[in-house]
């Protein structure tokens, strides 16, 4: 594992400016972390000796997004870095949040306030690695450990321990065994933690390398102080495969797929899920054990159903759920058939028929539910046999309705 991280220009950039203007400053947290270990970071975090306003002055352009908690963001380009003063967090009384932040001269003080001791890292290109609480070790071991107690840090932040499952998700590492016995003992106070947090963290966790570990959640007991419906899914969890592209949607109904369409929707109602999302798992998980008969009449009803996109994530969700060979080979046909509809361009949607709501008032149909009923009719005729879509076939078509 190199020591040696390579910043991008814009960071080396605010770090260079700060130190000219006698200020410490240091990468910090995940980038130092994924850098270490090969990845991409997603975000570089910035913390440094000075304060907001000192940072401010040494600036041109700054947005004050955090500036209670002593974070403030530069703007390079178009790309902003948040750039964060030392400090010491006060008194968790709600189990989230400090109820306030004392700022400190020394590095060493920030870093002991963070989750774990693969994030209690910093870089500078004068220094190299400060890793004060075995961050390093813990890294090459691939173990989750939270700096310090346990008991502590998760006592501080009770999405702390939801963070650390996730990040063995991510990174396929190994929970220490004091840190994953915490967890347990702090579950309960998952329920001060809003649900959107909550909902995030799972995604993350279901959208990495090992979904699979979601069924920690419920070996740990956070599970009944996340919602009622989460606790509620059917044991043993379902298999989810990794090999599953990294959809938000896809992943919760991979998740989700034994369990009845109302039970998902319910469940991702209480996480307070976009609607977006629950309506493509209401789908999903609708279809996902449903069977598709190996004929072109069905393969259409079942594509008339959702959208392209979606109904392409439900045969990837039933090839990644199917155990047995007959009906593997059933999925196949399905697939064949898929791709001579769509090569035939097949009528599949109501905006597509040959004929709409104007057509059939003009043809004597009386406006209101009753041209609807009409056009639902017309498109199963049509998802029948393809041919009748045209105008006179489908008007002629309507008289012997």
């Amino acid at each position: 594992m190199s020591e040696v991280i390579q910043i991008p220009a814009p960071v080396e950039h605010i770090i260079s400016q700060l130190n000219s203007h006698g200020y410490q400053a240091y990468a910090v947290g995940g980038c130092v972390r994924d850098s270490l270990l090969g990845r991409i970071p997603e975000d570089w975090d910035i913390t440094t000796s000075a304060r907001p306003e000192q940072v401010k002055a040494v600036f041109r352009r700054t947005v004050d997004t955090g500036i209670a908690h002593g974070t403030v963001t530069v703007m390079e380009g178009k790309t902003g870095y948040e750039v964060t003063t030392y400090r010491i967090d006060g008194k968790y009384e709600d189990g989230r949040h400090p109820s306030q932040v004392i700022f400190t001269p020394s590095l060493l003080e920030d870093l002991r306030r963070r989750d774990f001791t693969i994030n209690a890292m910093a870089y500078s290109k004068e220094e190299g690695i400060v890793d004060a609480f075995g961050g390093m070790k813990d890294l090459e071991s691939k173990v989750i450990r939270c700096v310090g107690s346990p008991i502590e840090r998760f006592t501080e932040d009770a999405l702390r321990i939801l963070r650390a499952v996730r990040f063995s998700a991510q990174l396929g590492f190994e929970i220490e065994k004091d840190t994953y016995k915490a967890i347990g003992e702090i579950a309960p106070n998952l329920g001060r933690v809003s649900k959107e947090r909550i909902l995030t963290e799972l995604t993350k966790l279901l959208l990495s390398d090992h979904p699979e570990r979601i069924a920690m959640v419920y070996e740990t007991g956070m599970a009944p102080h996340i919602s009622r419906q989460f606790a509620a899914v059917a044991q043993p969890l379902p298999y989810i495969s990794p090999s599953l592209p990294q959809k938000k949607s896809l992943r919760w109904a991979a998740f989700l797929q034994n369990e009845p369409e109302e039970a998902a929707v319910r469940l991702l109602k209480e996480l307070k899920s976009d609607n977006d999302t629950i309506n493509r798992v209401r789908i999903l998980t609708r279809w996902c054990r449903a069977e598709i008969l190996s004929d072109k009449t069905a393969v259409r009803r079942t594509m008339s159903q959702m959208t392209p996109e979606l109904y392409d994530d439900l045969i990837l969700l039933k090839e990644s759920v199917l155990r047995e060979e007959p009906e593997k080979e059933q999925l196949e046909e399905v697939k064949r058939l898929t791709a001579e509809i769509r090569s035939s361009r097949d009528c599949l949607y109501l905006k597509d028929l040959a004929v709409n709501g104007r057509d059939l008032i003009e043809a004597g149909i009386t406006p209101g539910r009753e041209v609807g009923d009409a056009l639902e009719w017309l498109l199963e005729e049509v998802l029948k046999e393809p041919g009748k879509n045209r105008k006179e076939t489908l008007l002629k078509l309507l008289k012997t309705r």
